[in-house]
């Protein structure tokens, strides 16, 4: 029993080393599709976090005008994802919803602080 053990270990972690190398195959594979497809007027995020729109591209580089007038060159490695400017306008209506809700939040606040000098008084 005990010579068994060694085998079966080898292989469970050949298995999870070959699983990890696919899924790692995957991933680059679907960024190397994505830096392949940019275009111009495509809205971007870099690895870093900043949105910008595609203005111009080279082979392994791109410009991103990032504001009106202010455009800054790019490793098309750095690109991390194609932005929807729809979602952008999706995510405003859900910040304008969670303010709106805010409000009833408020007034419970108030209602603690009255609470809390009616019993420092007692």
């Amino acid at each position: 029993m005990e010579g068994l053990i060694f085998p079966i270990l080898l292989v469970g972690i050949a298995a999870m080393l070959f699983f990890q190398m696919r899924k790692q195959r995957k991933a680059m594979s679907e960024q190397q599709k994505l830096q392949n497809s940019l275009t111009v007027g495509d809205r971007v995020m870099t690895t870093s976090g900043l949105f910008g729109t595609v203005v111009d591209t080279d082979d392994d580089s791109l410009d991103l005008e990032i504001a009106d007038g202010v455009v800054t060159t790019w490793l098309r490695q750095a690109i991390r994802e194609k932005v929807n400017s729809e979602s952008d306008e999706d995510d405003s209506d859900e910040d304008s919803d969670d303010e709106s809700s805010d409000e009833p939040a408020d007034s419970g606040d108030e209602e603690t602080a009255d609470s809390t000098e009616k019993q420092k008084t007692s």
